[in-house]
Parts: C-alpha cells; structure tokens; sequence
C-alpha cells in the first residue's frame, strides 16, 4: 500500500499545497526537531531497495511482475501495435490495474482520464499541419513575456537514433504549477485574454498526441519578485501508459529551484517520489541520465520551454506519416493531401503557390498562419525563417468592403464594433484561368479557415477570385480549423457569397470570361412598341429577319413622298404636244407603251417605298436605343446613389464610432492630464516639504556646530585650568618639601 500511496503522490499534476515551491528545508517544521541523519541523500542500498521494481527497456519482452510494486513497471505489449495514429485508440487496461484513491472525509465518485482519452481528444485534428498551429500560437502568445522567436526542428533520439520533432522558443517559461496546469485539461489562462489566441486549455494536449505517441517538456522560468528561478520536466506518455497498463493517465513531473549557482529538487511530497518521477523519466523518454536532462535546459539558457515529441506517427506502409526528406528546409505530409499536379502548377504560377501547397507544406501555411507578426518575433523552420506572406500581395482589381454582422443575442458583443474588412480581387494566376477561390477567414490574427470556398459555381463561375477577412465577431472550434455553426457564421457565408458573385458579375470580362446571364446584365438591344391603351413600354429582341411592307405601309411611305416631292420640287411642264411632227401611233402600241411606264413607275415606288420604310425602321431603333441609354443611365445613377449613399452610411457609422472612440480617449486624456497635475502638485508639495526640512536640518546642524565650538571652547578652557592647578599643585608640593 505504501506503493500505491507514492504512486498516486506522483500523478497529482492539480496538487495546491502551499509548498509546492519550497525545498525541503522550507518544508520542516520549525518545532519539530528531526532526528539525525533524517535530511541525508539515501544510500545506494537503500535506493536500489527502494527502486528495485524499476527494470531496464531490455527486459520489457520478458517480464510481468506485479503492478503494485512501481508505477514504471512494464507489462508485455506488442511493440508495433500502437504506432499508427487511427490505431492507437484500440487500448484496454487490465481490469486489475490498480487505481488508489485519495481517502476523503466525503467519499465521491470522480471522473478520471484514461489513456485512450489522449487519443479521442487528439482525433479533433484531422490535419497534421493544424497541430503545429496550436504550438506556434503557444509561442507567438510569449512574445508579451519576451519571446523572439520560435523554433521547428528535427532532431534524433540517443536512444535508438529515432528522428524526434522540436519546437522551441526564449518566452516566459512555465513555473512548476504552471507547467501542471499545461498538463491538465480544459484549463488555460488565456481564456479572457484580448491578445492571446488559445482559449480552451486543450491545444498542447491535442497537438503533441497527434504528431507523435509521447512528448516530454522542458522549461525554465525566471524568478518572480525576487525569488529564485525554477525548471522543471513533465513527460505525456501514451506508450508508457499502455506500456505499464495503466487505466488512468499519470504524468511524471520533477521541478528544480536555483540556490546560488546550482539548482535543487523541489519536492512537493517526499525525496522518494520525486526518485520515483525521474526514473520513470528516464525509463520511458529519450534521455538516460538527469545530466542529459540538464544538457536541454543548457540549451535553453535564461527562459523558454522546449517540447520534444518522439515516436513519432506512422502510416500504413510502416513509414513516417511525416516527410522531413523532400524539402529539408521544410516538413510536409505525405498521402492525400499532397498532389503532384498542385506542386508542378505552384512552379508556373507563384502568386497561387500558397493556395496550391499550404495543405501539405508546414511552411507553406506558417507563411500565411498570420495575419500581422511582430516584427520582433521570427518562425524558423528547420533552420531557416519563415518569410511571412499577406494574401492581398497576390491580388489584382482589388475591392474593399465593410461587412458588419447582424445582432444576435450575445454572440455579437458591440454593434458598431463587430465588422469586418472584407478585402476581394482575383489572383494575379488568374488570366491563366486556373481554379484558385476561396476566402482566407483570419479570428484575432490567426487563420482560421484557409481558402474558403462559399460559392460552388458549376461552370467556371467565381473562378481566380481570393479574398481576405478578419472575423472576430465569430468563435472558431476547438481544432482552430473552422468556426463554431452558428447563424452569425451562416449570415458571414451567405453575404461572401453574394460579395463574391457580384464581384464576379462585374470584373469576370477583366481575365478573358464572357459575362454570364445569371451574374450580369444581359447586353440585348430592345426595341420599344409603341405605346399601348395602358401606357406601358413593352421590351423586346429585334427580329433577325427581314419583313415585308405591308400594303398600309407602303400607301403611307408612297403619300409621305409624294408630299415631300410636292413641297420641295417645282415639277417641270409636260412638253405641248407638237402636231405633225410625230407619226401616228395605234392603239395597241398606245397601250404598251402605257403599261410599260406604269411598270416602270410602280418598281421605283416600291423601291422608294422600301428604302424609305428601312429608313424610317432605322430612324425609329436610333431613337428607341438613344432612349433605351437614357434609362439605363437614369438607372446606373439611382444605383450609383444608393451604393454612394450605403458607403456613405457606413462611413459616418465608422466616423461615430472614431467620434465616441476619440471622446473615451480625450476624456481618459484628461483624467490622465488631471492625475499628472495632481501628481505635480504633490511633487511640488513634498518639494516644498523636503526643502523646508532641509532647511530645518542645516539650520539644526548649524546650531550644533556652534555648541560643539562652544563646547570645544570650554574644554580648552577646562584644561587650561586644569593644568594651572597641576602646575599650582606641584609648586606647593616642591615648597613643602
């Protein structure tokens, strides 16, 4: 039992006695006189007798002992069980392992954690590269403790030479308490944070246990107020767990505090548990020693914490799911998320390279992870920084627009401060017609849905269009892949949409697209009927077809050019009929001649007529164009209007909202104006106090110096007399004599 008591003393990561940070001479009390010898390191026998349950990784294939006598003791697992992600969740513990529960006045049942917890709650990334967000938001949220960098390595076991993954950076560190606060699950200081992007206490957990089977953490924090500074190690071990077969998780953790130039255990319950914690450490990590322990927190130097994840995932062939081979300046994924064609096709077209490869190049996606960087903070990758790209380089015929959401209850907290600045155009690949869309949705700085595609056209519709948007007003999920379902999120996509199509409807010509019939306006002529009974102006498509006069027509058009004819020419006088001069003509030659002129005449009046009838059709479609694009001008104005006066609005909201911003700030001007006068006239009061005492004290000092001249005079004047006695004395003496 007395087993079971230590053990359970060491997987108490949520312990708050008040000395937890103490040594153990801070932890005596100070009447309680121990006996001799008490605070002496243990004895090799007596360490080997208190660690004798501890075998060596050599023997775990042959050797089951009982689990009562060590926490570290292993059982027979298969070794290559538990090295494919997906798999690693089909673990059962042994119905005998032995849980201890602290004894309690009130007996409760709890709700304990076990192992196969890591995995369900690691399987909220689906996505690797989502797991390195969660650890570079963790470092870029240091950058208020003085983080300047983050760095992404691979590195190789001493152990068995395996390949391990590093992430580490020069913030804050995290103090003994802190760092079991990491450990545990759903606590985070960050929550009511402004400028920190985690908020659920649940990244590093879910981040580490997706890239690899274990993770062991080193950070070292300065002292605060004056005290000593502290580091400390804390070990998350699925294989250690399923390895030992254990039903509840269990977290070893030692913690040091400096004491001069050397640092010493703190010890939270007893020496031989905090024993026990190391050498489950160094059993079940890839350090063999507490002096390669030493050697990480050598690397960190003053602050900082390093996380080292190792047995690393595998996939179905037995390699690593990861690729550290291609790029060695990068880490990407194999499987389906890395396409060939995407690579060859970011070669050709650069400005669309980050769309076509951010899902399987980690430094793909940490180019664009951020919106805004400090320019302090660096991320670097396998040795070389990642540059940091904006998405709106890569755009051309670039649109801005002001999208405030809707108020619904409390998802959206200030109307006038919840907008977005929605930032549209078409990649500059775009010409090349290649399908590139998408809106990248950034939530306080950090990218939250890359390339979001809220409009799925079935033809070319949308296509090269990107955009850009930073939406606060909307919580991402826990995976930071994608926002909560909520009707502000809905409202955000369906209004995307529309920007998106009207965008589309406007600019598409731009890149080498016809204007499509469902997103523009069709650009056919109409002709306007006269105007019917009702007054209306009905639209329709000129016929293709040439019509014929009708017989109406043609007796109007002939009427109009006979009056035209009339009033315009003076016809000449028919010739006076010459007698004899001309041979008589008969009647029949009469008549031919008749019906040849009438023939004649008819053809040039139907010509006449047709070609007046053409022209008057030609005169009347001029005049129904021209007023045709006098109402569409009258219309593109009234929409004109109504955009100006929707952007005017929005400014002037804006403009209120700068005006009441600008008054808050003015009025804490003044309340900060009014403290410095008060500040100045207490400065000046304890002038005028500090002077007067001044001059109270060398008024005092003053006095003095004449009392101990004074004095000094009467002492002279004393020993003056004083030697006149001796002289009137010895003279008497030398008389009597």
């Amino acid at each position: 039992m007395e087993a079971k008591q230590e053990a359970t003393d060491m997987i108490d990561i949520s312990d708050n006695s008040d000395s937890n940070l103490s040594d153990t001479d801070d932890n005596i009390n100070p009447q309680i006189i121990l006996p001799l010898g008490f605070l002496d390191p243990l004895s090799p026998q007596e360490r080997a007798l208190m660690n004798k349950s501890i075998q060596p990784i050599s023997s775990l294939t042959n050797t089951v002992s009982n689990v009562e006598n060590s926490v570290d003791e292993p059982v027979i697992v298969p070794v290559n069980k538990f090295k494919q992600f997906w798999n690693s969740g089909q673990y059962e513990a042994s119905e005998s392992s032995d849980v201890t529960v602290e004894k309690e006045t009130c007996v409760m049942d709890r709700a304990r954690l076990h192992p196969r917890f890591l995995h369900s709650n690691a399987t909220s990334h689906k996505w690797a590269l989502g797991a390195f967000a969660e650890l570079l938001d963790n470092a870029l949220d240091e950058v208020c403790n003085g983080a300047t960098y983050v760095h992404i390595d691979v590195i190789q076991s001493k152990k068995d030479n395996s390949k391990m993954l590093l992430v580490e950076d020069n913030g804050g560190g995290m103090s003994p308490d802190m760092l079991r606060q990491c450990m545990s699950y759903g606590y985070s200081l960050k929550s009511n944070q402004e400028n920190t992007i985690g908020q659920y206490g649940n990244g590093f957990k879910t981040s580490t246990m997706r890239l690899g089977a274990d993770v062991i953490v080193f950070s070292r924090c300065r002292g605060k107020d004056g005290g000593s500074g502290t580091q400390s190690v804390g070990m998350l071990s699925t294989t250690f767990l399923k390895r030992t077969n254990k039903n509840e998780i269990v977290v070893p953790i030692i913690d040091y505090k400096k004491g001069g130039n050397s640092w010493n255990m703190i010890v939270r319950t007893s020496p031989g548990d905090w024993r026990q914690n190391l050498d489950t450490l160094l059993m079940w990590s890839p350090y063999a020693s507490e002096e390669e322990l030493f050697m990480e927190f050598d690397l960190i130097k003053d602050q900082g914490t390093r996380v080292v994840i190792y047995n690393l995932w595998e996939d179905d062939l037995g390699e690593l799911e990861l690729d550290f081979d291609t790029d060695r300046h990068d880490i990407q994924i194999k499987g389906a998320n890395r396409d060939e064609k995407k690579i060859e096709m970011a070669r050709n077209y650069p400005n669309s390279r980050h769309f076509l490869t951010y899902s399987h190049s980690l430094r793909s996606y940490a180019a664009v992870l951020y919106l805004r960087i400090p320019p302090c903070f660096r991320i670097v990758l396998r040795g070389r920084d990642v540059d940091h790209h904006n998405i709106v380089n890569d755009m051309m015929y670039k649109q801005e627009q002001i999208y405030r959401p809707a108020r619904v209850g409390d998802l959206v907290k200030v109307q006038s401060q919840a907008f977005a600045n929605v930032i549209i155009g078409f990649v500059k690949d775009a010409k090349y017609h290649i399908d590139v869309q998408g809106f990248c949705v950034y939530h306080k700085n950090r990218l939250i849905k890359p390339f979001w595609r809220v409009w799925n056209a079935a033809g070319s519709g949308g296509r090269g269009i990107i955009g850009i948007l930073e939406a606060d007003f909307v919580n991402p999920a826990h995976d930071k892949q994608g926002f909560e379902q909520t009707n502000v999120l809905f409202r955000l996509e369906k209004r995307l949409s529309e920007i998106q199509k009207k965008y589309w409807g406007e600019n598409c010509h731009q890149i080498g697209y016809a204007k499509g019939k469902l997103y523009a306006k069709q650009s056919v002529q109409p002709l306007i009927k006269p105007a019917s009974n009702s007054g209306k102006v009905e639209n329709y498509v000129q016929p293709t077809a040439r019509q014929e006069p009708t017989a109406r027509q043609v007796k109007r058009v002939y009427n109009e050019i006979a009056a035209t004819d009339d009033s315009q020419e003076t016809p000449e006088p028919l010739p006076k009929k010459r007698e004899n001069k001309q041979p008589p003509v008969s009647q029949a030659a009469s008549s031919k001649i008749y019906h040849t002129r009438d023939h004649s005449n008819t053809a040039e009046v139907s010509q006449a007529v047709s070609s007046k009838i053409n022209h008057t059709q030609e005169h009347s479609n001029a005049a129904e164009e021209i007023e045709n694009l006098k109402k569409e001008n009258l219309e593109l104005k009234e929409k004109l209007k109504k955009i100006e006066g929707e952007r005017v609005s929005n400014l002037m909201s804006e403009l209120q909202y700068e005006k009441d911003r600008n008054i808050v700030i003015q009025t804490k001007l003044e309340e900060a104006q009014q403290k410095i006068q008060e500040f100045d006239k207490e400065q000046e009061t304890l002038i005028d106090i500090f002077s007067e005492e001044r001059s109270r004290r060398d008024q005092e000092e003053d006095n003095l110096r004449m009392r101990l001249k004074d004095a000094s005079q009467t002492i002279e004047d004393l020993m003056k007399k004083l030697e006149q006695q001796e002289n009137k004395h010895t003279v008497s003496c030398k008389i009597e004599r």
